[in-house]
């Protein structure tokens, strides 16, 4: 018998493939011409994947059905190829989100979250669109900071499905797990509670358009840090710090944390917070209590910028406890001191987003 390619072809038109219930040709399989030499027969069949349950039984069936058909003395060759499938597309977490912020610092009660909603409240007042989430599970402080204690978020339909609204004050949205727990309950919760937590603070809430989301992340490195860096696609870090040793040589640990080879988040610049302390009767007089120009020193080592000093003054702390934020009066030195670090933050971020 004469060979010629649609004999081949009529033959694997007999074989039957399980994945689709059609034969191989109708299913697209055959990939090319048969290739006739002789009596050497080769065959192309394309799988859907190659992991395909049915690939060595179709195979064997055939190779049966070319020597079946065309010759039982062929010398059959099925060569199998497999359709590439493009990547799925993944959908950017918040996508109407511009800037993402992280506002960190390596030891606790540097004034990082003061920093942070002062920071949120500032770029408000600038005429920005912001959100700003309490990243910290165990110890929340942003609902008594922007005197919502008592608020309650509830659920809101957004393109069929059910998310959360966060809760609007002086001109920022707000979500912290404080608007879920008793404030005077402690958060006993192992690490996986704790990151699922915030990853539903995060994608399952109606943010909406927003020009800046500032994160508010509990001290340290830990698991918390970690779920956002894999969650978000974060534009910077401001590092908060005292001028303290102690303050600063861990300071150095956060920076190190987002410079990480496997991170590489960019450190926007430092805060030093409680730079100086300052009296209400004399505020003019300066002093350094907890060192001078430490972040300073840090921020020339480090070559990132230094964007802000905050002095230590009463009123910083008396406002925050009262649930309304020194940047809420800009005729004040806290409160002018809060709108020079936001737009300061304004300006790297511009800067580098041009980049």
């Amino acid at each position: 018998m004469e060979l010629y390619p649609k004999l081949i072809i009529d033959a694997l038109a007999t074989v039957k493939y399980a994945g689709t219930k059609k034969n191989l040709v109708e299913s697209g399989m055959v990939a090319d011409q048969p290739a006739i030499s002789g009596n050497q027969v080769k065959v192309v069949l394309e799988f859907p994947r190659d992991t395909d349950p049915f690939l060595k039984s179709t195979v064997k069936a055939a190779e049966a059905a070319i020597k079946y058909h065309c010759g039982k003395d062929l010398e059959v060759e099925i060569v199998t190829e497999f359709k590439s499938t493009p990547p799925p597309k993944v959908e950017r977490l918040l996508p109407g989100v511009k800037n993402i912020i992280a506002v960190s610092s390596g030891k606790g009660g540097v004034g990082k979250s003061t920093v942070s909603a002062n920071l949120a409240i500032s770029l408000a007042r600038l005429g920005y669109r912001v959100g700003l989430l309490d990243c910290d599970i165990f110890g929340p402080s942003i609902p008594k900071m922007f005197n919502v204690e008592d608020a309650q978020p509830y659920a809101v339909e957004v393109d069929a499905r059910r998310l959360i609204c966060p809760i609007e004050q002086y001109g920022v949205k707000l979500l912290s797990i404080g608007f879920f727990v008793a404030p005077t309950t402690a958060t006993l919760w192992r690490g996986g509670m704790a990151t699922n937590a915030l990853k539903q603070l995060i994608g399952d809430a109606d943010w909406g358009e927003l020009d800046y989301f500032i994160l508010d992340t509990p001290p340290g490195t830990s698991d918390i840090h970690l779920t956002l860096l894999q969650t978000l696609t974060i534009t910077g870090a401001v590092i908060v710090s005292t001028p303290q040793q102690v303050a600063l040589a861990d300071a150095r640990k956060g920076i190190d944390m987002y410079r990480n080879d496997k991170v590489r988040v960019p450190i926007l610049g430092l805060v030093e917070n409680m730079a100086w302390f300052t009296p209400a009767e004399l505020p003019e007089n300066r002093y350094y209590i907890f060192g001078r120009e430490g972040c300073k020193q840090l921020a020339d080592e480090m070559q990132v910028p230094l964007l802000a000093q905050i002095p230590l003054v009463q009123s910083i702390c008396d406002s925050g406890d009262k649930g309304e934020p020194a940047a809420l009066n800009v005729d004040t030195m806290t409160g002018q001191a809060f709108i020079n670090l936001a737009q300061a933050v304004v300006t790297v971020v511009n800067r580098m987003n041009k980049k």
